[in-house]
């Protein structure tokens, strides 16, 4: 009988996908986030907010899975304000009554979960990266080098998904409802002042399919110049370990690591990188790792699939000048 009543509580479980969207598009991070709820099983409804996001409702409504789309079309939910999300999210749940509320682990999802969770008092899981049941994820720890399994037995499940471990849910095949989503209360505790967007015609680095990314070893940041002619040659992005930022070379959003962001492209080179664990826990997910660096006991060559011990400065140029433009 016990096992019975488990198999129904999944059958009728339901998730609500909180949407990071973009540009009148879904982020890859979202789609990552309705494979991690199709594995949890039950119905799945993706709630998109912000002003002109209809776009992204309709975009939404034709991902495979997804059952229904909450369309909230207001400027209080711009730019993931927090406090506004979280009304927003607690009046869904309030009329959905979801088993499971999913978020990808971006910027507005690490934002917005923790408060979230306080809110309906249940604990938070952060950055998973495996579904075993409706009630059971696996996420890492200790920089990576752990990996836990968590048992909730909290009535609704909070989550963020790590979106480099789960493939992006089809784009097409999906022909979901789209309602208005249930009238959010903003917060007023908080306000928007401004953004500042770095532009670059190179792909986003958690996006990117081949990642370039330079250490303390590039000495100044002037010398990330030639990182960036290798990325443009091979359609990647240029990246950067804490150590390069604290030094001030990059800015802080090239950052890839335990406090930066999580990276697995197909084509991952580490320029001038020790291989902190810190660094690791950012980029060991990749496919394939190239490390150049001229120190051969380099933590970095203990995850690398390649490497190449020699001056950064002889090699990359000599690698720039044999790659063909892509």
């Amino acid at each position: 009988m016990a096992a019975r009543g488990f198999a129904a509580a999944s059958r009728y479980g339901s998730s609500l996908v909180l949407a990071d969207h973009a540009g009148g598009q879904l982020t890859p991070g979202t789609l990552s986030a309705i494979t991690a709820a199709s594995k949890i099983g039950g119905d799945i409804t993706v709630l998109v907010a912000g002003s002109d996001s209809k776009s992204a409702a309709d975009a939404a409504s034709k991902v495979a899975g997804v059952a229904s789309v909450l369309h909230a079309d207001d400027a209080a939910f711009d730019h993931g304000v927090a406090e506004n999300l979280t009304n927003l999210v607690l009046k869904c749940q309030e009329e959905g009554n979801y088993t499971h509320i999913v978020a990808p682990a971006s910027a507005v999802g690490k934002n917005a979960v923790p408060r979230i969770g306080a809110k309906l008092d249940v604990a938070p899981i952060s950055d998973i990266i495996d579904v075993v049941s409706e009630d059971t994820f696996v996420r890492p720890t200790y920089a990576g080098n752990a990996i836990a399994k968590l048992q909730s037995t909290d009535k609704v499940k909070v989550v963020t998904v790590r979106a480099t471990s789960f493939d992006k849910a089809a784009s097409e095949g999906g022909s979901a409802s789209v309602k208005a989503a249930p009238a959010g209360v903003e917060s007023g505790k908080t306000e928007f002042v401004k953004e500042e967007l770095s532009q670059s015609d190179r792909p986003e680095l958690t996006a990117a399919g081949v990642v370039i990314a330079g250490g303390r070893g590039m000495k100044n940041g002037e010398n990330f110049k030639m990182l960036e002619e290798l990325a443009d040659k091979l359609g990647g992005a240029v990246g950067a370990s804490r150590a390069a930022v604290d030094a001030g070379y990059v800015p802080n959003d090239l950052q890839i690591g335990q406090t930066g962001k999580v990276v697995a492209p197909e084509l991952y080179i580490a320029v001038g990188i020790s291989g902190a664990i810190q660094h690791l826990a950012g980029m060991k997910d990749s496919k394939t790792i190239v490390a150049i660096n001229k120190d051969p006991e380099a933590p970095i060559f203990q995850v690398s699939d390649y490497g190449l011990v020699e001056d950064l400065f002889k090699a990359v140029p000599e690698l720039t000048g044999k790659v063909p433009q892509k």
